[in-house]
Formats: C-alpha cells, sequence, structure tokens
C-alpha cells in the first residue's frame, strides 16, 4: 500500500510538472503583443522596450520558463502585468470563493436532480418516466452553456422577472439560481444516465432477484439493494466531472457578469496578461490532478484489488 501511494503521488507530481510546461508553452501562442495592449498604439518605441524590459519579455524564452517554474514553486504564480503589484496568486485568492461556490451549486444541483431522474427511468423502465428522463439527458449533453445561459436570461430574467439578471447583486440567493442551473445541467444529463444505466444493471443481478424472491417491498430492493450498489460508478463518474463544472465557469460567469475566474481569465486574454492566464489556467488544470488523485485513493480504500494494478 505505501509503494502504491508513493507511486500515485509522483505519478501526480509529474503530470503537474508536465501542465506547467504545456500552459507556458501554449499561451506564449496567443497572438498580439502585451506591451501593445498595455500601452496603446500611440506608445513611443522608447518606451515599448522599457516596458518590454520591465515584463522581462525581452529575456530568452528558456529564461522566462525558469522564472515561471520558480513562481509556481514559491507559490506567487508571478507578477500581474496589468497591476504590477498583485501577484497572480493574490488576484485567484480573491475570486476563487465565488468560482468554487458557484461549482459547488450547480454540483449539488446535479445530484439532487440526477440520482432521483435516473432511479425513476430505471425503475419505469420503457415507460413514459424513462422517456422523460432519457430526453432530458440528451437535451443536457447537447446544448452548449453558451446557449442555455442567454435563454435563461430571456425566459425567467427578462419576460417572468423571477430572478435577477446579470449585473445585479451577484451575492444574492437568486442571482446564483440561473448559473448553477447553466452548468449543472450538463453533468446532471451525465449523472442520470449513468444512473439509470447502473441500476438496470442491478436490477438484473442475482441479489436482486433473490431479495425479491425474500419477499421484500419494491422500495427496499430498489433503494437498500440496487441503489447503494450502483452508487459506487455514479461517484467516480460525478468526481471526475469536478474539474469540468470548475472550466465550466469560464464562459457562464462572463454571461450572468459574475466575479470569478473565469471573468478573472477573460479579462486577462484580452489584455494579453500573460502570467495570470498562465496561473488561471494552472488552477484548473491541478485541480483536475488532485480529483484523480482523490478518485485512485477512494477506489483504493474501497477496492483493495487497485493496489495490486
Amino acid at each position: 500500500m505505501p509503494s502504491y501511494l508513493i507511486h500515485r503521488f509522483l505519478r501526480a507530481l509529474v503530470t503537474v510538472a508536465g501542465v506547467v510546461t504545456l500552459v507556458f508553452l501554449l499561451v506564449r501562442l496567443i497572438p498580439g503583443d502585451p506591451v501593445e495592449a498595455i500601452l496603446g498604439d500611440e506608445a513611443s518605441p522608447e518606451d515599448r522596450q522599457a516596458m518590454r524590459e520591465a515584463l522581462k519579455l525581452d529575456r530568452p524564452v528558456a529564461e522566462q520558463y525558469l522564472s515561471f517554474t520558480k513562481d509556481v514553486a514559491n507559490g506567487s504564480l508571478g507578477f500581474s502585468f496589468r497591476k504590477r503589484s498583485s501577484s497572480v496568486s493574490q488576484l485567484i485568492l480573491e475570486v476563487l470563493p465565488s468560482t468554487l461556490y458557484l461549482a459547488f451549486a450547480a454540483f449539488l444541483f446535479a445530484w439532487l436532480l440526477s440520482i432521483p431522474l435516473g432511479v425513476l427511468a430505471a425503475a419505469k423502465h420503457g415507460k413514459l418516466w424513462d422517456s422523460i428522463a432519457s430526453g432530458f439527458a440528451i437535451a443536457g449533453l447537447a446544448i452548449p452553456n453558451i446557449w442555455l445561459g442567454p435563454l435563461l436570461i430571456l425566459l425567467f430574467g427578462m419576460h417572468l422577472r423571477w430572478l435577477p439578471l446579470p449585473g445585479d447583486d451577484p451575492n444574492t440567493l437568486a442571482a446564483i439560481v440561473l448559473p448553477t442551473i447553466t452548468i449543472g445541467s450538463a453533468l446532471a444529463a451525465i449523472l442520470t444516465r449513468q444512473t439509470r444505466a447502473a441500476m438496470l444493471e442491478s436490477l438484473s443481478q442475482q441479489y436482486t432477484l433473490a431479495a425479491r424472491a425474500r419477499g421484500l417491498k419494491p422500495s427496499t430492493v430498489l433503494f437498500k439493494h440496487c441503489l447503494r450498489n450502483s452508487l459506487l460508478p455514479v461517484s467516480t463518474v460525478g468526481a471526475a466531472q469536478l474539474g469540468a463544472l470548475l472550466s465550466g465557469t469560464v464562459v457562464t460567469e462572463k454571461i450572468f457578469e459574475r466575479p470569478g475566474l473565469g471573468s478573472l481569465f477573460i479579462e486577462a486574454f484580452f489584455a494579453r496578461d500573460i502570467p495570470v492566464i498562465q496561473g488561471c489556467v494552472l488552477i484548473v488544470a491541478i485541480f483536475y490532478v488532485l480529483v484523480n488523485l482523490a478518485i485512485d485513493l477512494l477506489y483504493m480504500g474501497l477496492d483493495p484489488r487497485v493496489r495490486l494494478t
């Protein structure tokens, strides 16, 4: 077991090192000059050169990479080109709670909707509720956030006036409803399909037939014997989608004009603020790695056979 843990942690560290390198290289492919984005077209060549030197953009790429890895290692992630006195980690920490709050709300919404719907679809297999659940799953996967968000705003914000519009106070409970539905609908669709499939498989197992033969109530068989055994694969899929939820906030926060990691990334992208872009992408990528590591460790605890692989 200790060797498996060490091996898994080392793999995670190698993955993070690869992500750091990939993020550094990909950000350099973004078109546009950061100096021009900061100073504008009217700046003199002398001012441009001075700014380029101040931002260390005149250094060789290898030197910039070493500087970036040092910033990652000390946790600062460098300093913003636009806000020179603020480190990237400070800027991210200011907005990260809002993003995590939204991601957690979407995660909760997806679970509360998908589990009952998936169980109902399996229990009513081939009937109306099964068709409704399948239709919801298809729609949830087919409709992108960038289309669903504005549609919800038009319907519930502008037409019915039930919920706040983008730009209103984002700290109210009502203000998070539409962004939560926008982000969580895709995950709810995935979990509904997964729950339905796992439940149908459980319903056909010998232990389910034996429970029915003992005269147990249908609800007891469904929830105590089938649902409990179906939750492990569903939980694995749900946990693996946590990273997707975090990255999904990039578009949704901009649509609903909410502060957060997504809004910070979009602003940095258009301003060519390279350190902030790198930091935002890196945080999401590391979150993915940590979630996968947590899933592996959870599986190892639940299934001892994993330690042998």
